[in-house]
């Protein structure tokens, strides 16, 4: 009975110490998203695991997001086929808070945000992404590794480039 409760014991330890805690904090794996693209076509963001991702959230209607676009388009341009580490490239994975469908889609085309992971539930402030990650400011964006954990959050320019060198070969 006791080499019973002794190996329950370290079963339960074991599991503990290896479950990764879900969040939205640095160190935490990052809860899954289901959203529809501009097409209708559900995209989740563990359909692209394997690979360092920006969880972006932004809208078209805010202005500092636009103002974000270029340093994203710029960032992807430049690490999206990098080496790195562990991972199989670089991808964002674009969360709008938009709530008019033309505007998200011409946001898109007019700041040619060229990766295809483009996503939103068209709910704007009620969106269940954002609501999921806290989301109360845009724009805001979490960096995830090739495990989908969280290692860096709310990365502006340079600062996202000084990330994605950590990770490469």
């Amino acid at each position: 009975m006791k080499r019973t409760l002794i190996a329950l014991s370290i079963l339960l330890i074991s599991a503990t110490t290896f479950a990764q805690e879900i969040g939205i904090n640095v160190g935490e794996k990052a809860k899954d998203i289901v959203l529809m693209n501009t097409e209708g076509k559900e995209i989740k963001l563990s359909s692209i695991k394997g690979k360092v991702v920006l969880i972006d959230f932004w809208a078209s209607w805010c202005g500092p997001c636009r103002m974000e676009n270029p340093n994203l388009v710029k960032s992807y341009a430049k690490y999206k086929d990098a080496k790195y580490k562990d991972a199989k490239g670089f991808d964002i994975y674009s969360v709008s808070l938009d709530k008019n469908k033309e505007a998200w889609i011409a946001a898109i085309a007019k700041d040619q945000l060229t990766w295809e992971n483009h996503v939103s539930d068209l709910k704007g402030w009620q969106s269940s992404a954002g609501a999921d990650y806290q989301v109360n400011f845009i724009p805001q964006n979490f960096l995830i590794n090739e495990k989908g954990i969280i290692v860096a959050k709310n990365l502006r320019g340079e600062e996202l480039d000084k990330e994605l060198d950590k990770l490469l070969k």
